[in-house]
């Protein structure tokens, strides 16, 4: 019984340095999307760091709804999964044709 106490307590602790590794990451990569963002010489430069942005964004909200156990961080994760593929079609598509919406 000690055995599987100290077991968990390890697998908890590397769980934990796990996830915060990974936001650490997170926050690096939002960081360079960010900078490509403002520096980005295209207007695609920009819609990709805008993805990348998003996608880590996202990442970092399931990262946090894994540690706090909590189902609301996944909900805001599909809700910006759906708002960032909708709006990088919709940047695309004026990128392309110079409008958004066919007359």
């Amino acid at each position: 019984m000690n055995t599987l106490a100290s077991l968990t307590s390890t697998f908890n602790a590397v769980f934990t340095q796990a996830v915060n590794f990974a936001q650490l990451c997170f926050a690096l990569a939002m960081l360079f999307a960010t900078v490509r963002l403002v520096k980005g010489p295209a207007a695609q430069d920009r819609v990709l760091a805008l993805d990348a942005l998003y996608t880590t964004g996202l990442l970092t909200l399931l990262t946090l709804g894994i540690r706090s156990q909590s189902t609301a961080y996944f909900d805001m994760a599909l809700l910006i999964a759906l708002f960032g593929f909708v709006g990088t079609l919709a940047l695309s598509r004026f990128l392309l044709r110079g409008e958004v919406i066919e007359p």
